[in-house]
């Protein structure tokens, strides 16, 4: 049996929702007009509002600075939902034919509202996990910004190209079960969708997974604005926990040993890029995709240039407290 179909058969096995679970309250869940995996959950305004009130005591320096804040300000958050958020992260995050969610905070889409849309979006992530330190900002979040020019040295601000489909974490030591991706601000935006592929809707994924490549160790290394000093090794496959594919993989940062290597990435990064399966959404401001890094790969569209472009984004990444994607954790 193919490895695609073991999966599905595993998918027709699985519940994504506990049976007798509570009816959701403060937010609405439904799938995206993008993409059935894709969820929307959209939390109402009353909520929000109520959130932010009972947080104000907590600036982001002291989320910052004491990280056992970052789990108080989630539970306050599930309590206004009377304990039905949480289980439906996990459930939604964890389950292969989905894991994938667009957050939409009523109420919170200005860009003066910044702190607070990093507050709720902590709150969010550490429902179901961990936030890592991020050595590229030093804080467990990065809040940076795409201009009309760019001076960076990786792809990540580069306005008017295409970033290529990849995962997140590849070339750090630490577990990467989740990335969230906010959006805090644009101006003067044109183009630069989020773009999206889950490994199970590309149609090459059993050709690459069973390749002599596959799970053979690569060197990945990052640029000096990623302030990461030490290289790690790891290969771009591995299984879950049900022996189904998972990639950790991104083009920028793997460093081939030879033209054998260097070929097979270069035809499995176009086959990603040319996949029917590639979904292409707007993000609003304020808004958050929260993706299972195992089995999502996330990229960007190009932006149209303008002199005074500007988008600012913020990115969570971090290891599940809820349950477990991987077959073991790692590190």
């Amino acid at each position: 049996m193919s490895i695609l179909a073991s999966a599905q058969l595993q998918d027709r096995d699985d519940q994504t929702t506990a049976p007798g679970a509570r009816d959701p309250r403060g937010f609405t869940l439904v799938p995206s007009t993008s993409s059935e995996r894709l969820q929307e959950l959209r939390v109402e305004r009353s909520v929000v509002a109520a959130f932010l009130d009972a947080c104000a005591e907590w600036p982001i320096q002291a989320l910052e600075y004491k990280s056992m804040l970052r789990f108080r300000v989630a539970g306050i958050l599930d309590e206004l939902c009377e304990g039905t958020l949480r289980p439906r992260l996990a459930n939604i995050l964890l389950d292969r034919r989905q894991g994938a969610l667009q957050v939409v905070p009523e109420g919170l889409d200005r860009v003066e509202q910044a702190e607070d849309m990093v507050k709720f979006a902590t709150a969010v992530a550490h429902l179901i996990g961990r936030s890592n330190f991020d050595a590229m900002s030093g804080q467990y979040y990065a809040r940076f910004v795409v201009e009309n020019v760019d001076t960076s040295d990786s792809y990540l601000r580069a306005p008017h190209r295409v970033m290529e489909l990849h995962n997140d974490g590849t070339f750090v030591e630490q577990v990467t079960d989740y990335v969230l991706m906010m959006k805090i601000d644009e101006q003067h935006m044109e183009g630069g969708n989020s773009r999206l592929l889950h490994l199970d809707d590309w149609h090459e994924l059993e050709r690459f997974c069973r390749h002599p490549l596959a799970f053979s160790e690569m060197r990945w290394s990052a640029p000096p604005s990623k302030n990461v000093v030490r290289d790690v090794f790891h290969p771009v496959f591995d299984v879950d926990r049900d022996g189904r594919p998972v990639m950790a993989y991104i083009d920028q940062f793997v460093q081939p040993r030879d033209l054998e290597e260097g070929n097979w990435l270069c035809e499995l990064s176009d086959s990603l890029e040319s996949s029917d399966g590639v979904i292409s959404l707007p993000n609003p401001v304020g808004s958050f995709l929260l993706i299972n890094n195992h089995f999502w790969l996330h990229g960007r569209d190009k932006f149209k240039a303008h002199p005074q472009l500007r988008r600012e984004l913020m990115r969570q990444r971090g290891v599940f407290t809820c349950g477990s994607t991987l077959r073991a954790r790692q590190g």
